[in-house]
């Protein structure tokens, strides 16, 4: 009786543990390698499978979603001699389980250290300098390289970036103060080059000044000319008109040239710069007669044009 119920138990467990073993469920994202007496015969892809057991097994769990590896920081000496700490990231999918499975061992170890000797050998062909400023053409070298070295494994590497490039604090401080300097030059080239340009700005307005002022002097000079040949010619004319007047026997024409000869010197006397007061006998009959000849004169000249116009009334001297 005892004997019974322990075979049954034996029973029991035995078909569990077949049930379990025949009946997989590979989870997505997931792939599973099936192996036959230990040797690869398909994968297994995500859902239910069935397997017979103790001949056929699961042989490796392959993920098969993207995946990130960070890289660990390295020194890594530059091509002028300078040692920098390097760190980076790393993302990959498997695109063939059965080959990331069985052509590489230990996957992740074997892509950080493909990935850690080329970043040295990408940096190290570089100045330092260029190695600061090129991380773009860095992470794309490495890529290239770390990508076909894999293929075999049946893996994909989609990126890898460098997280940070950090070189020794002496020549962190060194960098620090070649740019300061080198700001502080095109500081002073920009400051430099102000100032030359407000003296340019400067001269050019005071040479527009001067063209300004030379070309009003040369019209205002234009004019003055004008307006002395205009008044020439009307002297011209009078005079002309005088010599006719006196020519045929007009007495009244001398008394013009004397009256207008009169009047421009007391003209000039009264206004000289050195005449303060001045006192003369002034007999006013003479140049009212004067005044009157000219009126005549003007009449005869002109004839009845200007005869139209009567002549002011001369007022009759005292006596």
């Amino acid at each position: 009786m005892f004997n019974g119920s322990l075979l049954a138990i034996v029973l029991l467990i035995a078909g569990v543990v077949i049930l379990f073993k025949t009946v997989r469920v590979v989870p997505q994202g997931y792939e599973w390698t099936v192996e036959r007496f230990g040797r690869y015969t398909h994968t297994m892809s995500p859902g239910l499978h069935f397997l017979i057991p103790i001949m056929y097994s699961v042989g490796r769990k392959i993920n098969m979603m993207e995946q990130v590896l960070e890289v660990p920081s390295q020194d890594v000496i530059t091509k002028d001699n300078a040692v920098v700490k390097v760190d980076g990231i790393v993302f990959f999918q498997v695109l063939d389980a059965a080959k990331a499975a069985y052509e590489v061992a230990t996957l992740e170890i074997a892509i950080l250290n493909l990935v850690m000797t080329n970043i040295r050998t990408a940096i190290g062909s570089m100045d330092l300098d260029e190695s600061l400023s090129k991380r773009d053409e860095i992470n794309t070298k490495v890529l290239v390289a770390v990508d076909q070295a894999t293929h075999p494994w049946g893996i994909k590497v989609n990126r890898i970036e460098l997280k940070d490039i950090a070189p020794p604090r002496d020549l962190i401080d060194a960098m620090a103060k070649q740019m300061k300097a080198e700001r502080e030059k095109r500081a002073n080239i920009l400051e430099a080059e102000g100032f030359r340009q407000a003296a340019i700005l400067k001269a050019e307005g005071a040479k527009q000044s001067v063209i300004l002022d030379a070309e009003g002097d040369r019209q205002a000079a234009f004019l003055a000319a004008e307006a002395r040949e205009r008044q020439a010619e009307a002297e011209a004319k009078a005079t002309q008109m005088v010599s006719e007047a006196i020519a045929g026997g007009n007495v009244q024409a001398i008394n013009y040239f004397v009256a207008q000869k009169y009047i421009e010197a007391f003209k000039a006397l009264a206004t000289g710069p050195n005449q303060k007061f001045v006192l003369m006998p002034m007999e006013s009959a003479g140049v009212i007669g004067s005044l009157g000849g000219i009126a005549e004169l003007a009449k005869e000249t002109f004839g009845q044009q200007a005869g139209r116009v009567a002549p002011p009334a001369m007022p009759r001297s005292g006596g």
